[in-house]
């Protein structure tokens, strides 16, 4: 099951982003916009973009790190 879940729930998690991203816009309630008594900016939306900019290439490798996990995991279980 492993297998298959992994990839479905990281693609739910992309598509809930994307899904999200038009709300988050109109919302703006997670938005710090300067001047502010530490002169810094942040804007949800755009961190988000950037969540989904690391995430999407990224998760080939997540999913081959657990597939190794897995394996050592499914080696020791087997010698004890």
């Amino acid at each position: 099951m492993f297998l298959v879940m992994y990839p479905v729930g990281i693609n739910s998690e992309v598509g809930s982003i994307y899904i999200a991203l038009q709300f988050i816009k109109a919302w703006e309630k997670y938005r710090i916009r300067m001047p502010n008594k530490w002169n810094y900016s942040f804007d949800y939306f755009y961190a988000s973009i950037l969540v989904l900019l690391v995430y999407v290439p990224g998760s080939p490798h997540m999913y081959t790190y657990m597939l190794g996990q897995r394996k050592k995991a499914l080696a020791k279980s087997k010698i004890a």
